[in-house]
């Protein structure tokens, strides 16, 4: 049964064939996707490992984790599986409960069930958010 790696810590832009290589340097039988926006293409700073065997999970976690790669330190764990609906971890949820949270993406607003906090806005969204307050400000100003 392979067993699934979780990868983090990736830079933005990375050589995917450098990345393949640190894997086969450790074993063969390492099978790496990367995670990227759905937008830009480019990678969200994680990705996921299958590994064959137990034995070699563990060597690629000893021997990577913690390794420099394209000036980031890489974080590797082992994955913890979704239920069958996708939504926790089997084997509970490592947030506190009632505390979940919700991202809005032009203002990055974090909502918990007994609290709301706003942040910076998301630097993703910065140049839309721009112009929907230029918008309204016309609006309001031909008023």
């Amino acid at each position: 049964m392979s067993v699934r790696l979780y990868v983090g810590n990736l830079p933005q832009t990375f050589d995917a064939k450098e990345l393949d290589a640190l894997f086969t340097a450790v074993g063969e039988g390492v099978r790496f996707k990367t995670v990227q926006d759905r937008e830009t293409g480019a990678c969200r700073g994680f990705g996921f490992a299958n590994v064959d065997d137990e034995k070699l999970a563990d060597t690629v976690i000893e021997q990577l984790n913690g390794h420099a790669f394209g000036g980031n330190t890489l974080r590797i764990e082992r994955s913890e599986r979704k239920d069958a609906r996708g939504s926790a971890p089997v084997g509970g949820d490592r947030r506190p409960a009632g505390a979940t949270a919700v991202a809005r993406k032009a203002t990055n607003k974090v909502v918990h069930s007994d609290t709301v906090t706003e942040g910076a806005p998301d630097p993703r969204w910065a140049g839309e958010l721009a112009k929907l307050k230029a918008l309204l400000a016309n609006q309001t100003a031909a008023v």
